[in-house]
């Protein structure tokens, strides 16, 4: 019984993380130079990863990515369909499941390992940077196949302009899980 609990209260929250990686999308602001917005998405992201642990953070970005993909409009400019999967950001979505992915299987490790407190902050920091840069290498990867662009151009509209801001989301981000991962109803 307490297992089924157990999953049942994972199940939830992974819904709830998939509702606040919308909310996060919502917030973006468009470049004009790019068709990437900047928005808060990869935030949730981390946290689902960070907080769920590698299997129910890709629940939580697989409910996410379906829900839009179905044509709810969760996506950054409040944008959904599958039109918005193959389009240039769409390599960036389907990149937020692999970063889940690796951030849970590598924050998972770090928190169950016997380390100080300032080497569980590294590794989170280097867990959610190994994340976030199979997010960019999809995402750069679909958008340099869809406009027919080189490797600097995809850099140049895809990472660069991004690197700052997705630092700061690190920082915060490992901030969060470091706090959230002692609250009970996450254990």
């Amino acid at each position: 019984m307490d297992n089924t609990r157990t999953n049942l209260r994972y199940f939830i929250l992974a819904a709830l993380f998939a509702a606040l990686t919308a909310v996060c999308s919502w917030i973006s602001v468009p470049l004009p130079f790019t068709p990437v917005p900047i928005n808060l998405a990869t935030l949730a992201v981390f946290m689902a990863g960070g907080l769920l642990g590698s299997k129910y953070g890709l629940l939580a970005e697989c409910v996410y990515v379906l829900c839009g993909g179905f044509g709810l409009p969760v996506f950054s400019g409040f944008r959904g369909g599958p039109s918005v999967l193959v389009g240039a950001t769409g390599g960036f979505i389907v990149g937020y499941l692999v970063c889940a992915l690796v951030v849970g299987l590598l924050v998972e490790r770090v928190y169950h390992a016997d380390l100080t407190h300032t080497r569980r902050i590294i590794y989170t920091v280097l867990g959610l940077a190994a994340g976030l840069f199979c997010c960019y290498a999809l995402g750069m990867a679909w958008f340099m196949f869809l406009t027919g662009s080189g490797l600097l151009a995809g850099l140049m509209g895809c990472v660069v302009p991004f690197l700052i801001g997705d630092g700061l989301k690190i920082a915060l981000a490992t901030a969060l899980i470091d706090r959230l991962r002692k609250v009970p109803l996450l254990k």
